[in-house]
């Protein structure tokens, strides 16, 4: 295959002291978890499980709001994967704590 047949694109994943971002080239209708795997981030980064990380483009989870899941989403040219961290805490649950907080020190 030539590489005039094979597009461009990132995969990405970050912990809050480390990040990578992988350039790979892959053919069209790859997915954007084939496209994690093949990257082979997860060598750098023995904590990261791909088979259950969430992941999105561009900051939209796939899987949400229209868009197909990882295992089915097939990336256009210039797509970065991204690979995301499982929360530690709930944002709700942050921000109602911060709520208690301010309304204690009032």
């Amino acid at each position: 295959m030539a590489d005039l047949d094979l597009i461009t694109v990132e995969v990405a994943y970050a912990l809050p002291d480390k990040q990578k971002i992988i350039e790979l080239l892959v053919e069209p209708g790859t997915s954007a978890y084939q496209a994690a795997e093949r990257s082979g981030i997860a060598k750098s980064f023995p904590e990261l499980d791909l088979e259950s990380a969430k992941m999105g483009i561009f900051g939209q989870a796939l899987g949400t709001k229209g868009l197909k899941p990882p295992r089915e989403y097939e990336l256009q040219p210039g797509d970065r994967v991204e690979i995301y961290r499982p929360l530690i805490i709930d944002p709700k649950e942050i921000r109602r704590k911060r709520a208690e907080k301010n309304k204690a020190s009032d």
